[in-house]
């Protein structure tokens, strides 16, 4: 599709724009935009500068920003675009947006939001999903991307007994990669275990923010307890750290999605949201 650079009147200001986003994750170096590698940031990026003109998209933000292989089932970002291009655009953007991007990316919901919407201080929560075989030949083929293979057999109610102990307001220091000023407190209001008729194991972790790698670290140590090479009350037991871990493995990418990011249900709410989330968290990862 042919670069489409349209002149507008921009005098009446821009209108922000919330996108809804789904990504394989296994061919990107994560979200966040980096010279000389292949990004989710990037791509949007550059997809919207084909249908609405370079640079005329701008202040991408993300709700969480994954890590190189994690995928996402129901990321969210916003943009702002001149509001003359969105009144041109709106109705056929989702639609040229699956004509112009690479087919491991899909823009699923192009929406209007209020300006002071931001998708990722006005977010209440960030919810993943980590999905592991205990099957004794491994992942089938077609999910072997989104499914990690554990060599050892896992126990349901070890895996629930071990994440019991990691729900609620903790420094999670020995799951974190800490960055200089940053807090490592985190509020964890789910993480639990499922097994799935077809036998895959899912475990949900769903909290207010994450700092880089602690879902997977989480994930991690939580195996190890499932498949009774340490106690059940080893995970919850390392919450005493302050520093990260080294007995921590973190889990590979490729098992874990973001599957959802939830907002205050009223707009009226997405500035104070997002005024007390910086509070809480800069200069905190997200």
């Amino acid at each position: 599709m042919e670069q489409q650079v349209v002149v507008e009147d921009e005098a009446d200001g821009n209108t922000r724009v919330r996108l809804d986003v789904a990504y394989a994750g296994a061919d990107f170096s994560g979200w966040a935009a980096q010279p000389g590698r292949r990004t989710v940031a990037g791509v949007l990026t550059e997809a919207l500068g084909m249908i609405v003109g370079a640079g005329r998209a701008t202040g991408l933000t993300v709700a969480g920003r994954t890590d190189a292989g994690v995928h996402a089932t129901g990321q969210v970002c916003h943009v702002d675009l001149p509001s003359a291009l969105w009144r041109r655009w709106s109705g056929t953007l989702l639609r040229r947006l699956a004509g112009v991007l690479p087919p491991d990316v899909r823009v699923r919901a192009v929406t209007e939001v209020p300006a002071e919407f931001d998708a990722r201080f006005s977010a209440t929560f960030r919810r993943y999903e980590y999905r592991v075989t205990d099957a004794p030949y491994g992942a089938e083929p077609l999910r072997r991307h989104e499914v990690l293979a554990w060599p050892r057999p896992l126990d349901l109610g070890a895996l629930n007994h071990a994440a019991a102990g990691l729900v609620g307001e903790h420094d999670f220091a020995a799951y974190c990669r800490r960055k200089e000023h940053a807090t490592t407190v985190r509020a964890l209001t789910r993480l639990d275990w499922r097994r799935d008729p077809d036998g895959v194991l899912v475990a949900t972790v769903q909290a207010d923010a994450f700092c880089q790698s602690m879902v997977r670290s989480l994930v991690g140590a939580m195996l190890v307890a499932g498949d009774g090479r340490r106690p059940v009350d080893w995970p919850g037991g390392l919450l005493g750290r302050r520093e990260r871990a080294s007995e921590v493995t973190v889990a590979p990418p490729h098992g874990l999605a973001l599957v959802a990011v939830g907002y205050p249900e009223n707009p009226v709410e997405y500035a104070s949201r997002a005024v007390q989330t910086r509070r809480l968290r800069l200069p905190a990862s997200s």
